[in-house]
Formats: structure tokens, C-alpha cells, sequence
């Protein structure tokens, strides 16, 4: 009964503090290579908090954890701020880390601006960590509909895929810790619209095969 109300104040949540995309602040890039299927962005160093989770699978570790980080923006924090919704809520994939080789997670909220500098320190009992990433590229796929454990795969397969057909087929980055991670922008509650993403980190490479200049800022 806990766990059905815990899920319940998130989609609540969700629908009051995800009214659009503009009404909120998402992390800074610039759109470097552009094609029918995916794009690379340079997105500007940022600052996040992130929730670990276990769960079992992709949807049930989102939950656990943006349920966790709804809590921190509420005021469960050292300072008890109350902290403004940005988007997207980003999960990240790292394959075999959990038990049986299963999948571990990593559900992170980005971090206005008037918090990037000195993030408030969560309470303990949240499991929450500051995670701080320098400026990088990042592979994207868009997708619509609902980020569901039957689908994630199959979009990041895509990227893939497209990826390997480009000048970025050999610029998957070694550094990353995690496979991919998905992006979601919307209340659970918007049914048609709706915005995700496939995010994969790629280095630099691609670009010598890409001489084009930037194509736009965000």
C-alpha cells in the first residue's frame, strides 16, 4: 500500500510540475551533427543529483528513484530548499552491475542554476550524490510515446545502429561508465507529444569527418 501512494505523489507531481518544456530549465548544448535519426550535441559541463537504484528493471528504478529526488527538491535537504523542476529525468543504464548480472540505474535530476554552483546536501536517508559531468558529446536519439522497459532497448539498438552508419561510428566513448541512458520530458500524464530520448556519450572523433559548424544552441 506504501510503495501504490509513493507511486501515486510522483505522477501527481509530475502532472502539476511538468506543465511544458519551456516553462522549465533542461541543461545547455549545441547541436554539432545533425541527421534524420539522431543528432550529437555538445552539452556544457553541469551539475546533478543522482539516485542509485536496484530495481529490477528500467521503470521501476525510474520511479524509485525521481521519487527520492522529488523529496530532495521538496526541502529534504540540509537547507530544506525547495528546489524549481528541471527536465529531463535522466536515467542511466549500467549493464551487469546488480545482482545476477542484472542491470544497475542511476535516475538523475538536473540542477537549476542558482543551485549549480552549491548544490544543497540531501539528508541522508535519501541516497542521494551530487554528479558533476565536464562538457561532452552526447549521441541522441528522440522517440515518442511512454519510455517503457519493452522499448529502451530497442531505441538505444537504433542509435546504435545509426551511429555506425555515420562519422561517429567508431567515437563511443570508453570513459563512460554507464551503456545509455534515457531522457524523459514529460508528465506521465501527457499522452500525445510526447518527448524521449536515447543519450549515449561519444568523444570527440567524429568530428574530423564532420567539418560542418555548429548548427544550433539550446
Amino acid at each position: 500500500m506504501e510503495m501504490v501512494k509513493s507511486a501515486m505523489v510522483v505522477v501527481l507531481v509530475l502532472v502539476a510540475m511538468v506543465p511544458s518544456l519551456e516553462a522549465i530549465e533542461s541543461p545547455q548544448y549545441t547541436v554539432v551533427h545533425w541527421e534524420s535519426e539522431f543528432e550529437i550535441r555538445e552539452y556544457r559541463a553541469g551539475a546533478w543529483m543522482s539516485a542509485p537504484a536496484k530495481d529490477i528493471s528500467f521503470e521501476k528504478a525510474t520511479r524509485n528513484g525521481f521519487h527520492r529526488l522529488f523529496q530532495y527538491i521538496q526541502g529534504a535537504n540540509l537547507n530544506c530548499s525547495r528546489i524549481a523542476m528541471t527536465a529531463p529525468v535522466l536515467t542511466s543504464i549500467v549493464p551487469g552491475a546488480g545482482p545476477l548480472h542484472s542491470s544497475a540505474y542511476f535516475v538523475r535530476f538536473y540542477l537549476p542554476v542558482k543551485f549549480q554552483a552549491s548544490p544543497p546536501t540531501p539528508l541522508p536517508e535519501l541516497n542521494l550524490k551530487p554528479y558533476t559531468w565536464d562538457s561532452r558529446y552526447i549521441a541522441v536519439r528522440k522517440f515518442s510515446g511512454f519510455a517503457r522497459d519493452s522499448n529502451i532497448v530497442q531505441e538505444a539498438q537504433k542509435l546504435a545502429t545509426s551511429l555506425s552508419r555515420s562519422p561517429w561510428a567508431n567515437s563511443t566513448s570508453e570513459e563512460s561508465s554507464y551503456a545509455y541512458s534515457i531522457a524523459q520530458y514529460n508528465s506521465p500524464f501527457r499522452w500525445i507529444g510526447r518527448v524521449n530520448e536515447v543519450w549515449v556519450d561519444v568523444n570527440a572523433s567524429g568530428l574530423e569527418g564532420d567539418k560542418g559548424s555548429e548548427i544550433a544552441t539550446y
